[in-house]
């Protein structure tokens, strides 16, 4: 499939939602997941962007950041390490690096955390998620890339709905879409 049809299929899948009789609304991304051409191809498309480069691990946050980020990491026969949020008390004593998001889009701080030994500092990191908004979360898993002394290749996504251009150049952030494309 050519990447502007695979694109194109991005957008058609997508739609906005809201729930009846209130002002809120959001994005429906689920049918990305649910159309088997998309699901196919996004792990390539999204190391794509990256293709000069390659992962020994990506990294992607609990939830989509799982998904998408195991299909990137099978896509170059590199690792995956999900990110937990909130993590809970686990029965080991594995050492976990932690690090806490800045406000997201509601205004919330989240920690994200994996085990210290999924990383070493002769890994190169891919960071994958669906979707950057503020960029906060991809920024927390940047900081637990450097504290395992690990290099960071980038961030892809999916939607690239950041408004700041410094985040996007900390983070070397690169999307399949702009957040333009899907509000046309």
């Amino acid at each position: 499939m050519k990447c502007d049809e695979f694109i194109q299929r991005l957008v058609d899948e997508f739609r906005w939602v809201s729930d009846e009789g209130t002002r809120s609304s959001g994005a429906d991304r689920t049918r990305w997941a649910h159309n088997p051409l998309i699901l196919a191809q996004i792990g390539n498309k999204l190391t794509g962007l990256f293709e000069s480069e390659t992962p020994t691990v990506v990294v992607g946050p609990q939830s989509s950041g799982y998904l998408y980020g195991a299909l990137a990491a099978a896509s170059v026969g590199a690792g995956f390490v999900g990110a937990e949020k909130e993590r809970g008390m686990l029965a080991d004593s594995d050492p976990w690096l932690t690090a806490v998001t800045p406000l997201d889009y509601q205004g919330r701080n989240m920690k994200l955390s994996f085990r210290n030994l999924l990383l070493s500092p002769s890994d190169r990191v891919l960071l994958v998620d669906d979707w950057a908004d503020t960029g906060g979360q991809l920024l927390a898993l940047k900081s637990l890339v450097e504290q395992a002394g690990a290099t960071l290749i980038g961030s892809a996504v999916i939607v690239d709905g950041l408004s700041e251009h410094s985040v996007r150049r900390t983070l070397n952030l690169r999307g399949l879409l702009n957040l333009r494309a899907l509000r046309d």
